[in-house]
């Protein structure tokens, strides 16, 4: 058995445990909008025709803000094919995807649906066949509060308020060559600085997120960000990050270290704004929005769009079946952006439902959560209060990809109202157990709440609709709390969440 420590002091703070770190992505791709969230004729739909359960699953999951309506898609979208009597809407192509838009939902309903999923909408304008002004039309339309055209046709559509939307992505990938309207670096933020500039002149308070690079092994990473912060800097807030992992070759010991590239990714784009925050003498500093993240297996047969005459409405895409080891993977994600939540102040796990998602649905049936679903829920529902710099002392492995790895990786939160302390860990190794002690320094008298952990003897199984609850995370009995030590067993490719509380009567000053 091998060993392992992390010592958890509320002294050493690396930031405030964002809300937006939980957001999920809705796209217009495959089935995660029509038989995902939107279902007319399924027992459960409401007036709109979302369905109930995914709505009750969407709550559970703990999602906070949900970027809409790509993604990829967006970047051929007009928007206003989505407004008005659902029955005179257009059909579209929609060439990112290869499918058609019936334009069934659009953006007055999904609004609607994010009041009641309990969930702040996140909205991309398209950058990529249009522009400036299609985003000054858009932006009117959804917050427009005068007697101006857009505003009104809103009202017209029956949403008299305005709804209000806060943060906006100027466009999507607009680096990857597969991208409708790609752009080079000079183009793309010279576009993003017009329309940023022109947005904040409705509405200087906006919050407006630039396009990083669409992966860190695109081979413009790095200058792509310097080149599009250069021209945007003083009109952004945000400078977008996206990646997804997946388990290549039989390659398990890289793919449980994914976020050791995650940790390398933010720090590089990190470090590449604050480059150009010093060379341009700014003073603000520019956050991270990682608004596409995940385990994707991109090289499986249903991730391959289709090809050929056939235009298809919602086909199946991108649905992944999601394992144990994915799940310990993604949640060591989560770990990842929480360590570094000084300078990640979103975050938007792609996608929602059906598409490389936590939740899955029948069309006209069930729906189940998926293993990725657990530590996504779990992380959101107790991660609360300030993130803590843990110290950790692990044994290490040597991955193809990514070098020496940790075996285990962890971090804190701590919420000093209440007193109580979370830490998230995972044994990354395929063989061996991690006999792991948690010192509470400085944390006083503490109770031991409970500690859930996911693991499975086959890391590869996986959830269907039969059988969705057969591996949940279950109450670690190894775990116990000895005056300021805490001792769990961790066993082989697992994810954990380890729960304390101030002891009876104990004072939180």
């Amino acid at each position: 058995m091998l060993t392992a420590s992390v010592t958890v002091d509320p002294a050493f703070t690396v930031g405030p445990v964002r809300p937006r770190t939980f957001g999920s992505f809705v796209e217009h791709l495959g089935r995660c909008v029509y038989t995902g969230i939107h279902e007319p004729g399924h027992s459960t739909a409401d007036a709109d025709g979302f369905r109930g359960d995914v709505l009750e699953l969407t709550r559970e999951l703990g999602v906070t803000t949900v970027r809409y309506p790509g993604g990829n898609f967006v970047s051929g979208y007009r928007w206003e094919d989505g407004i008005g009597p659902v029955d005179q809407r257009p059909r579209r192509l929609d060439l990112a995807w290869h499918s058609t838009e019936p334009n069934w939902v659009g953006v007055d309903e999904f609004v609607r649906w994010c009041r009641s999923a309990g969930v702040e909408p996140m909205m991309a304008v398209n950058l990529g066949t249009r522009g400036v002004q299609d985003a000054l039309d858009l932006l009117e339309y959804c917050n427009g509060t005068s007697d101006t055209h857009f505003a009104n046709l809103r009202r017209a559509n029956g949403t008299e308020q305005p709804h209000g939307i806060r943060m906006w992505c100027l466009g999507n990938e607009m680096d990857g060559p597969w991208q409708i309207g790609h752009k080079t670096a000079e183009e793309y933020g010279r576009l993003a600085a017009e329309t940023a500039r022109a947005m904040r002149m409705v509405d200087p308070d906006l919050e407006l997120v630039a396009c990083g690079s669409s992966s860190s092994v695109m081979p413009t990473f790095g200058s792509w960000e310097h080149t599009v912060l250069t021209e945007a800097y003083e009109h952004v807030d945000f400078v977008s990050a996206h990646v997804y992992y997946y388990e290549e070759d039989g390659d398990l010991g890289s793919f449980l270290a994914s976020a050791v590239n995650m940790d390398h990714f933010i720090e590089s784009v990190v470090a590449t704004a604050d480059a150009v925050r010093a060379a341009g003498k700014h003073d603000k500093r520019i956050a991270i929005s990682f608004d596409e993240w995940n385990v994707w297996y991109q090289k499986r047969a249903e991730s391959k769009t289709p090809e050929g005459d056939d235009w298809p409405v919602a086909p199946v895409l991108l649905e992944d079946k999601y394992n144990v080891a994915d799940a310990v993977v993604v949640g060591n994600l989560l770990i990842s952006l929480l360590r570094h939540t000084d300078r990640v102040h979103a975050a938007s796990q792609a996608q929602l439902v059906n598409v490389i998602a936590p939740i899955m649905t029948e069309p006209g049936g069930r729906t189940w959560r998926q293993t990725i679903f657990h530590p996504f829920a779990l992380t959101a529902r107790h991660a609360k209060g300030s993130v803590l710099r843990v110290a950790l002392e692990t044994p290490t492995y040597d991955t193809a990809k990514y070098g020496e790895a940790g075996v285990v990786d962890a971090v804190a939160t701590h919420d000093a109202e209440r007193g109580e302390v979370v830490v998230l860990v995972v044994n990354r190794s395929t063989s061996d157990e991690v006999a792991l002690e948690v010192g509470l320094r400085g944390l006083g008298g503490m109770r031991f709440v409970e500690a859930l952990t996911l693991s499975h003897p086959d890391h590869t199984w996986a959830a269907t609709a039969d059988d969705a609850d057969t591996v949940l995370p279950q109450p670690n009995e190894s775990a116990g709390l000895e005056g300021e030590r805490l001792s769990v067993t961790l066993p082989p490719v697992s994810w954990s969440i380890l729960r304390l509380a101030p002891e009876e009567g104990a004072s939180q000053d």
